[in-house]
């Protein structure tokens, strides 16, 4: 068949294609799926552009770790890697005159954690790292994830950080509870199992490989196994008691993690 035949016998088909153009521009984008609980939905609903445009945040601390000097010489640098919760942790309050860097972000989960790793965590050269992570991966905030989903970032965190000798302190995912109304949802999209699953395997994690184990869990947790009342107002983010307590935890890991380093 020649080249003329085989265009004619194309040009209807070809026709067809151009005209479904316009169409398949106007076809509406389908919303984002129901998780079933209104308040995650509409949250969800409003990282959209976050979700699609910057992933893991990067924009959210690149000016900050570029405007951030070097380590002066003997300076023992902490970097807090986490969400929410360590992101509304004032560390300066908590752990005054200490080099403790906050690098956490409200909402993220763990896959969003390793995409900013590099940029927020190695390129600052610290000697500790405590990560605080986990809670939204179980609300499923980025979509569905399985424990064993964040036990292998988990273990990504961890092999990243020993390969730029960087001590890293994994802190247990806090308790939450259901004693006031604004924490319900919170706490429907946590189930305690879940929580009490993860811990159980960074402790184990950490005694295999030689890191240090935080648990908040046992020093924040009620007689039921929930986050003590007066120690959260929704459930799930630590009043200034709270932080306190974990400061306090937080302080005794990071110093039994600066001695070993400097055993070594």
């Amino acid at each position: 068949m020649s080249l003329q035949l085989i265009i004619r016998a194309l040009s209807p088909l070809l026709f067809v294609i151009l005209l479904s153009f316009p169409t398949l521009a106007q076809q509406p984008v389908p919303p984002i799926s129901s998780t079933g609980f209104p308040e995650l939905d509409q949250y969800r609903a409003s990282r959209i552009s976050i979700y699609v445009n910057d992933f893991g945040q990067l924009a959210h601390y690149r000016d900050a770790d570029a405007a951030l000097a070097p380590a002066a010489a003997g300076e023992s640098r902490v970097v807090f890697l986490g969400d929410s919760i360590t992101d509304y942790w004032k560390l300066p309050d908590y752990f005054p005159g200490k080099s403790y860097v906050n690098r956490g972000i409200d909402g993220q989960t763990t896959p969003e954690m390793l995409v900013r790793f590099r940029q927020d965590v190695i390129d600052l050269h610290p000697k500790v790292l405590v990560v605080l992570a986990g809670t939204n991966d179980i609300a499923g905030v980025t979509g569905p994830a399985l424990n064993e989903d964040i036990e292998a970032n988990y273990a990504s965190m961890a092999e990243l950080a020993r390969a730029h000798h960087i001590r890293i302190v994994f802190a247990s995912l806090l308790p939450v509870h259901n004693y006031t109304h604004d924490a319900e949802e919170s706490f429907a999209l946590r189930p305690r199992d879940r929580i009490l699953a993860l811990n159980q395997w960074l402790k184990d994690y950490c005694a295999k490989n030689n890191l240090i184990y935080l648990d908040y869990f046992g020093a924040l947790a009620d007689e039921r196994g929930l986050l003590k009342r007066a120690l959260s107002e929704d459930g799930l983010h630590p009043t200034d008691a709270g932080y306190k307590i974990m400061a306090s935890l937080a302080e005794k890991a990071i110093q039994k993690a600066l001695a070993e380093n400097s055993s070594r």
